[in-house]
């Protein structure tokens, strides 16, 4: 365990931006398979802004890639472009 008081802080508070980043990282998975779940074009172009947002998000806060953000983009794009 570290004995300096910096060094107890800087513990203290990555632990707390882990648990935020993977409440992120999660909720935005989630959204993802609700908008692969999605049948409709109407309703899946509606969650697509948000789905596109979240996942930016995360790319500019490093909690993934930013090539791995750009895959998921293109890929949603293409399936809601699909559907009817």
């Amino acid at each position: 365990m570290a004995n300096h008081k910096s060094s107890l802080k800087r513990i203290r508070s990555n632990a707390a931006k882990r648990l935020r980043n993977r409440y992120q990282a999660k909720t935005t998975r989630n959204a993802i398979k609700k908008l692969r779940s999605s049948t409709t074009k109407a309703d899946a172009s509606a969650l697509l802004g948000k789905v596109i947002s979240m996942l930016d998000r995360l790319a500019k806060k490093n909690v993934i890639h930013k090539n791995k953000a750009s895959n998921n983009k293109s890929k949603l794009t293409k399936f809601v472009n699909g559907l009817k």
